[in-house]
């Protein structure tokens, strides 16, 4: 009898854990871009930091954290919590973000005030390096080498050859599509963003499938999935539309690129913009202006 009801419980246990994750795994991080905005604008606008992190730690409790380009939510987080005295989780939570920095290490590593948090809780520049290199051993080598080539084929001749260049967008087209439905999507968490020399940053590939209408269809369905599942930011599927919408003449859907020429309603827009988890575009360029004045004042 005991052996059944120890059978039953560790059957119950697993259950549950397989829910836990399940639940985990497929929660939709386009809630997440939107909260993060919400919660940013409480930071950056109304200037309650304090408040931010109580709702920013709510956050991260439900969500595998992201360290998004420009607003940085989770990095921002530890470092409000550490200036304001707040509980961040200490040097679990630095670990944590490690990964998420770990593709830009080649500059981080020179943000004194970066290193010297990091230090302040017993994690010097020599354990960040050695995370680092963890992060790195675990990429896909097979995917590494097959987007460098990648890059190359499509920065080839600086894209001036019309054949050349149709021909090798229409090579990457065929590699991101097997990609995606053998390895999913290729973010910098599992090839980089760096390989030595090689700069990989995959938006400019996404660009470049806006240009051929036979693929175009997939590509805005499918990275639209990695949109959802916080493998993909929404800038980089929002400049595909926005230049395919180019190419056909249409008003922006998103309004990602500068001027509002093709704008022609910009509560639709932002409607749309939220929809995926971009900010409002009034918001869009009170980003921008922070990030450009931090860059003035380093």
């Amino acid at each position: 009898m005991r052996h059944n009801q120890n059978i039953r419980c560790i059957h119950l246990s697993s259950l549950l854990i397989c829910f836990l994750f399940y639940c985990c795994k497929s929660r939709d991080y386009i809630t997440y871009y939107n909260k993060v905005n919400e919660i940013d604008s409480i930071y950056r606008v109304a200037k309650q930091p304090e408040k931010a992190i109580k709702k920013y730690k709510k956050l991260f409790r439900k969500y595998r954290p992201l360290n998004q380009e420009r607003i940085e939510e989770y990095e921002n987080y530890i470092r409000s919590s550490d200036k304001y005295g707040k509980n961040f989780g200490g040097q679990k939570s630095l670990y944590r973000l490690i990964p998420l920095i770990a593709p830009y290490w080649r500059y981080k590593k020179e943000d004194k005030e970066f290193i010297k948090l990091y230090k302040k809780y017993g994690i010097d520049s020599v354990n960040i390096e050695q995370a680092v290199a963890r992060w790195e051993s675990k990429h896909d080598k097979i995917l590494i080498d097959s987007f460098v080539i990648a890059f190359a084929r499509d920065q080839y001749g600086e894209r001036i050859n019309n054949s050349d260049r149709v021909e090798n967008d229409l090579k990457n087209a065929e590699l991101l599509k097997w990609t995606f439905e053998n390895h999913g999507y290729p973010s910098m968490q599992k090839i980089g963003l760096y390989h030595k020399d090689t700069f990989m940053p995959m938006s400019v590939l996404l660009l470049h499938m806006a240009d051929y209408d036979e693929y175009y269809p997939y590509f805005k369905t499918k990275i639209l999935e990695y949109v959802r599942s916080g493998e993909c930011p929404p800038v980089h599927y929002a400049a595909m539309v926005d230049r395919n919408n180019i190419h056909h003449k249409i008003p922006y859907t998103y309004g990602v690129y500068q001027g509002y020429q093709n704008i022609k309603d910009s509560a639709k827009v932002n409607r749309n913009r939220k929809s995926i988890g971009l900010p409002s575009l009034k918001y869009r360029n009170k980003i921008a202006k922070d990030f450009s004045d931090s860059l003035k004042t380093k």
